[in-house]
């Protein structure tokens, strides 16, 4: 067997760049907290995924491949999870929960990961002609026995037009679901708000690209031998997120290092701000909470409340403890259980479990969200489906949105 030299180069370093970030990113999202949450896991999944494809074509794109031959199409079966998980994260996110019968969106990644012991169970003469086919055609191939037949569907040589396919398709419905969420708050696609809404119309919208940077790639080069330029894409994609993490961390926002706690009304009677000032920033609350429902999102601080409202930390604190008597947690809790209130009693949402309802309308935990249903309610989630016959919705945390 030839063995060709290592080669580095700027793309190289681009698609290590990515592999290294998308492989962060994937832990990051799924370990810890954040892990619990269904569109953190699926942005986890998804990350990994590309680090792996990007992996492969890092290691063809620079002769490492011809070292480690034992890899040679390990990642094949990926591309079809891809379009999949995608499409899930921004349903989840979206939604509070996947799409119906989701499991089905896997079928075409099972089948092809069935498909790969045919070729991944080979000897390594078999992978290597497989690696020089793909991306040295210039050098001599060596005879080979299979140990199993290579393709028992048939549907290898079609694989870049069926991820081409499966990319295609999910990043429409992705799009289109984007869509939906942006007229239900009667806004266009194109709108900067509801804020929430804008990452991930802009992560859809790189997502729809790569397919069609496929469609540009592919016919211009022999087998693989263009795939650098779909990694180096996908390293574009994966830095993107990463932006986009950094720019909704608390970490780096000017706040305080402890954690907010409710004062005494007292504290706050030379207050700075105007009257008018308060009232703004009030309306904008109650018109936030109203139409962006931002309490619903697991990770909801009150400095991202204030960014949103355009004013600091401490003067929100302030005006909730003034106006409302209540601390920041206190009013998240209220709105929250409203809302798991509305769908402990809606005939759509009757077949939710309480945790699934707890995790919908923003709790990680459980045993938080009982704790806060029942102070508020005087119930629990349980005894509240039980027994709620009438048209009522809100009990003791009624005023939470007066």
């Amino acid at each position: 067997m030839q063995i060709q030299p290592v080669y580095i180069d700027l793309f190289a370093l681009i698609m290590l760049l990515g592999v290294a970030q998308a492989l962060l990113l994937g832990v990051f999202f799924l370990t810890g907290s954040r892990g619990k949450i269904i569109s953190n896991r699926c942005i986890g999944w998804f990350m990994l995924g590309l680090s792996a494809i990007t992996g492969e074509i890092f290691l063809c794109y620079t002769n490492y491949m011809f070292r480690l031959l034992a890899f040679v199409d390990f990642s094949e079966p990926l591309n079809f999870l891809l379009g999949p998980v995608f499409f899930f994260f921004v349903v989840s996110k979206i939604r509070r929960r996947l799409p119906k019968r989701w499991i089905l969106h896997l079928v075409p990644l099972v089948i092809w990961t069935a498909n790969a012991v045919t070729w991944l169970y080979q000897p390594i003469e078999f992978k290597y002609n497989s690696y020089l086919n793909s991306y040295h055609p210039e050098l001599s191939f060596i005879d080979s026995d299979p140990y199993l037949p290579e393709d028992f569907t048939g549907l290898r040589d079609y694989i870049d037009e069926l991820t081409l396919l499966s990319c295609l398709i999910y990043a429409a419905l992705a799009l289109l679901e984007v869509r939906n969420a942006f007229r239900r708050n009667s806004q266009t696609l194109w709108s900067t708000t509801p804020a929430q809404l804008v990452p991930l119309r802009n992560l859809s919208l790189m997502f729809l690209l790569f397919p069609l940077v496929i469609v540009a790639v592919k016919p211009q080069f022999h087998n693989d031998l263009g795939d650098y330029l779909i990694a180096c894409y996908a390293t574009i994609t994966i830095y993107a997120t990463s932006l986009l993490v950094m720019r909704g961390s608390d970490f780096f926002k000017e706040a305080p290092l402890t954690a907010t706690t409710p004062e005494p009304r007292k504290k706050y009677e030379k207050s700075a701000l105007s009257e008018e000032k308060e009232e703004a920033v009030m309306t904008g609350l109650t018109r936030l909470m109203i139409s962006e429902k931002p309490y619903l999102e697991a990770d909801l601080s009150l400095p991202k409340l204030a960014q949103r409202l355009n004013t600091s930390p401490h003067h929100l604190s302030q005006l909730l403890n003034d106006r409302l008597n209540q601390s920041f947690f206190d009013m998240l809790a209220a709105y929250r259980v409203q809302e798991a209130q509305q769908l402990l009693h809606d005939p759509a949402t009757t077949n939710l479990k309480i945790d699934e309802i707890a995790e919908r309308v923003g709790y990680n935990s459980t045993s938080a969200f009982h704790t806060a249903f029942k102070r508020i309610t005087g119930q629990t989630p349980a005894q509240f489906r039980q027994g709620r016959t009438d048209g009522s919705v809100m009990s003791r945390g009624q005023g939470a949105r007066g």
